[in-house]
């Protein structure tokens, strides 16, 4: 699972058939803390976020897969979850 905030949408007039009418994200990849981690990916987005949110992204092809329901789509990474809060703990060394 990746950390991330939607920095923004993409829009295509052509597309592979299994993106019609999914919403494509542009997602900055962050730290624990909210600090960019210098990368991003491209998620399709199942839970409605947007440009902005922090999200939860799931980056592994048969994973996005089963939760798309798809056996065969062409998808690597999918948007999974909208944080709300992130909690860290440190460890008393």
């Amino acid at each position: 699972m990746i950390l991330g905030r939607v920095a923004g949408a993409i829009h295509s007039t052509i597309n592979h058939p299994f993106y019609n009418a999914r919403k494509l994200l542009v997602v900055e990849k962050i730290d624990p803390e909210g600090l960019p981690a210098g990368d991003y990916l491209i998620a399709v987005d199942v839970v409605g976020a947007g440009v902005g949110e922090r999200v939860l992204v799931l980056d592994e092809g048969n994973g996005a897969r089963q939760v798309l329901s798809s056996s065969d789509g062409p998808v690597r990474s999918v948007v999974v979850g909208i944080i709300d809060h992130v909690e860290l703990t440190r460890q008393a060394s």
